[in-house]
């Protein structure tokens, strides 16, 4: 695989927070969103998932969200208002003045994409969510219960258990919990009914044996243009798979 250089960048978002993002390549737009916690890099970057778009002609553009990465993290509730995370993309969209581009996401991120979409007005040409399920998107606002425990009881877990090994990839993310927990209440639901506005052509990939967010089947069925594509792994293990770059290279480059 080629090395591609990254180049960092960074802007104001629509409340003047600043925040940073990432490209890789050149050519046709496509915008990647990291999941909870995580960060471009990890997302994206580490594991040659964007260098396999960038190999097929593609600008990986690929923003931190607030509270994450490179990417300012308040700790006032003010800086964290519902649907924060589609506003500071769709901020970036038009920062950029993208116009004909393609957008994906995983977990988060996947939400994100479909707020953008579903609520937000965006209008790419394909969609890529990965790492989401049905419940994850119409009952957003309840899934946060798993992330408020660990990150308010840090230290405490056993050795082994889920909740300790989500603290030993918040350390290699360099998370800050004072941003995290704030982010958590500006999740959204989105009806079910209101799925029908997503009418791209949309790829849903999710691990074996990622029930994280729910039925990615169930969404995959839910959605107008959905093709299903499933790889191994589960919520935490299939993003560093090389299926996954390869599912989404293929398909924004078909």
């Amino acid at each position: 695989m080629a090395n591609f250089p990254t180049e960092t960048h960074r802007f104001r978002s629509f409340d003047g927070v600043e925040l940073a993002w990432t490209e890789m390549g050149q050519g046709r737009d496509a915008m990647l969103i990291h999941g909870y916690a995580s960060t471009a890099d990890v997302n994206w970057i580490k594991y040659g998932h964007a260098a396999k778009l960038a190999e097929k002609g593609f600008r990986v553009i690929m923003p931190d969200l607030r509270g994450h990465g490179q990417s300012a993290a308040p700790h006032d509730a003010a800086s964290y208002p519902p649907d924060v995370t589609m506003r500071d993309a769709l901020a970036l969209v038009a920062h950029l003045g993208l116009a004909d581009y393609d957008l994906g996401g995983y977990s988060l991120g996947a939400r994100t994409t479909v707020r953008m979409i579903v609520d937000g007005g965006a209008t790419p040409r394909k969609v890529m969510l990965a790492g989401m399920g049905l419940a994850g998107i119409v009952a957003a606002s309840r899934t946060g219960t798993y992330f408020r425990r660990v990150l308010t009881n840090l230290g405490s877990f056993e050795r082994g258990s889920s909740e300790w090994l989500t603290e030993a990839f918040l350390r290699t993310t360099k998370a800050d919990p004072a941003a995290l927990l704030p982010i958590l209440d500006t999740f959204v639901d989105t009806q079910e009914e209101h799925l029908a506005r997503l009418t791209e052509e949309t790829l849903v990939v999710a691990g074996a044996e990622d029930d994280h967010n729910g039925s990615a089947h169930e969404l995959a069925d839910l959605l107008p243009h959905a093709t299903f594509v499933e790889i191994p792994g589960n919520h935490m293990s299939a993003v560093t798979r090389p299926e996954l770059g390869r599912a989404i290279a293929d398909f924004f480059a078909a």
